[in-house]
């Protein structure tokens, strides 16, 4: 029996930005485990950088969970000085898509899963689907000088010299390429199962407005999909990358914040809504 559904038949939980690869973060890693052997987790993304600690964290969340779907964030598809695997772009994702595979763990390459437990049913949908700096930092009107604007401030997401978009000539191309193969999915969905849309870029800008740099929210969406929790039955989004952990209410639809984050960050606020958040069956809290 789980004392967090009253059930023996599980629930659906998220987490994300574990960042795994960090020292203090590795007991809080280890420290995950289920309320239920029904369990299934979300991980939505910044588990590590190196696919060898991506790995190990999945594998060690898939031997405990009955099921996990990941998808991934900025953090598993840099290339660093020091990773023995060189790929980068397209074929980095695809390595990490395949090594999830071996795992048993869902991708947004794979069949979207059904939820049929408490709260369900509900089609859990991975999405990845970067960001093309439509996220405009103030007073700018376009993605370069948004950019600009930031370099200029010096508040620059890393992925500027570590995450690249092979074969695509930008990561604004290659976000367009995502955006139409998942809405593509999302489109041909059965609408009587309704989605739970997990990705680590927030679907809509509002929750970036909170950010204390506001030029970093280029590197956190696109505006392509804004209107996909309106457009598509949707239960319920799931993000991460933000680093604050929370939960807001968008056209009606409940968006879940779940990173873990950094330990300065965690040590600080710490984990006020646990280190899992209960994305289904929905406690209203």
């Amino acid at each position: 029996m789980s004392e967090r559904t009253g059930t023996s038949r599980g629930a659906l939980l998220a987490v994300s930005d574990l960042h795994a690869a960090v020292a203090d973060n590795r007991p809080v890693l280890e420290s995950l485990r289920p309320g239920s052997d029904e369990d299934w987790l979300i991980v939505a993304g910044d588990v590590a950088e190196r696919p060898d600690d991506v790995e190990r964290a999945l594998r060690l969340l898939a031997d405990r969970f009955a099921r996990v779907i990941w998808t991934p964030g900025n953090h598993e598809l840099w290339t660093t000085p020091r990773d023995p695997v060189r790929l980068r772009g397209r074929e980095r994702y695809e390595h990490l898509v395949g090594l999830c595979r071996s795992l048993g763990v869902d991708t947004p390459q794979d069949p979207y899963p059904v939820w049929r437990g408490p709260g369900g049913p509900a089609a859990v949908a991975p999405v990845f689907v970067l960001y093309d700096y439509s996220f405009l930092a103030p007073g700018t009107t376009t993605g370069a000088e948004s950019l600009a604007y930031a370099h200029r401030t010096g508040v620059v997401c890393m992925d500027e010299y570590t995450l690249h978009p092979d074969p695509y000539p930008s990561r604004e191309e290659w976000c367009r390429a995502r955006v139409a193969e998942t809405e593509r999915r999302l489109a041909a969905h059965d609408r009587s199962v309704p989605l739970v849309i997990a990705g680590h870029w927030p679907l809509v800008r509002e929750p970036t407005d909170v950010l204390w740099s506001p030029e970093f929210a280029q590197w956190c969406g696109t505006t392509l999909t804004a209107d996909w929790h309106r457009r598509f039955n949707t239960a319920a989004v799931v993000y991460g990358h933000l680093h604050i952990p929370r939960t807001t209410w968008y056209d009606g639809v409940r968006f879940e914040e779940v990173s873990i984050g950094y330990p300065r960050e965690w040590r600080k606020r710490g984990h006020p809504k646990g280190l899992l958040r209960q994305i289904l069956p929905y406690d209203g809290s």
